[in-house]
């Protein structure tokens, strides 16, 4: 059963214990959630939202006002970036109402704190097996809405000496199609990674890719700045547009715009000094994206909220 559809009554029980100093509900639309919501509304006991991202789209039919319904009466929303204030504001909530928090899936200890020196990129490649001077990777799953497809539509004119890998499983079919059609022979198609292994294996690449058509977020992203990696990904994805500073630590382009996608990995691949650049600014953005400071920053909202009660 999904979270969208699951139904947990119980929900109901527990709050109305009235034993929580701080209610905080992160599903919207679920049945368990417009249950929670609709208890603690009428038990006048406040409640706070938190999303990790979301577009704003037309605030319009029976989803959109379930979440209205949430959102509008929260006490305050919790949003990982510009878009997601959006967002909230588009279901009613106030901006004054809206508190930023880092989002992120890795650990200090994950983040370099420098750019790799040449010998140990070379050191990480050989770890590896990358033989490509310049290597390129994209994570996700082989759906249509990751974009591998795009990617492998701007593999044709990478100079020499560069490899793509893609990290997503077992190709389909039409992938394979695409690299036979085009006579790719640099394009590297692996299995799903523990994100230990692939923290370590994002030190031998040297670009990452994410030409998603939506992602609510992108957490790879984050994970790929943190192993000092330059990102390329597009307008549909929200950890780019809220870590990458266009030109500084990557390149933001336009969703389905394979010559603004092939222009960008171009200006990458071909330019070792450009990709040096972007890596120390992908490191020095990621700093402040860690666990530890996502955790700080909840405990430094809940105990205002403490304090305030």
């Amino acid at each position: 059963m999904s979270v969208d559809t699951a139904f947990c009554p119980e929900i109901v029980k527990y709050l109305k214990k009235g034993m929580y100093d701080i209610v905080v509900l992160t599903v919207l639309a679920s049945p368990t959630a417009l249950l929670a919501a609709y208890t603690l509304q009428h038990r006048k006991i406040p409640y706070y939202y938190e999303g990790d991202g979301g577009f704003a789209g037309q605030a319009s039919g029976v989803k959109a006002t379930l979440k209205r319904y949430i959102i509008r009466a929260a006490e305050k929303c919790l949003s990982s970036s510009k878009e997601f204030d959006r967002y909230c504001m588009t279901y009613g909530a106030k901006p004054e109402n809206i508190i930023r928090y880092p989002f992120t899936s890795v650990k200090k200890a994950d983040c370099l704190t420098e750019k790799l020196t040449a010998e140990e990129k070379k050191q990480w490649k050989e770890e590896f097996g990358v033989a490509e001077e310049c290597a390129v990777i994209s994570v996700g799953q082989f759906i249509p809405r990751k974009g591998m497809d795009l990617l492998l539509h701007c593999c044709k004119d990478l100079p020499e000496n560069t490899g793509v890998y893609i990290v997503g499983g077992t190709p389909p079919q039409e992938y394979l199609a695409i690299c036979e059609e085009n006579h790719l022979q640099n394009v590297h198609f692996l299995d799903f990674m523990p994100k230990d292994r692939l923290m370590k294996f994002f030190r031998a690449m040297d670009i990452f890719v994410l030409f998603t058509r939506e992602d609510i977020w992108g957490l790879v992203i984050n994970e790929a700045m943190a192993a000092g990696l330059p990102v390329i990904s597009t307008d549909r994805c929200i950890a780019a547009l809220e870590l990458i500073r266009n030109g500084e630590e990557g390149y933001i382009v336009v969703n389905e715009d394979l010559e603004q996608m092939k222009k960008a990995l171009l200006a990458l691949t071909e330019s070792s000094e450009r990709r040096e650049e972007m890596s120390a600014g992908a490191i020095d953005r990621i700093q402040s994206y860690t666990i530890e400071n996502m955790a700080a920053e909840h405990n430094r909202i809940f105990t205002q909220k403490g304090n305030r009660s």
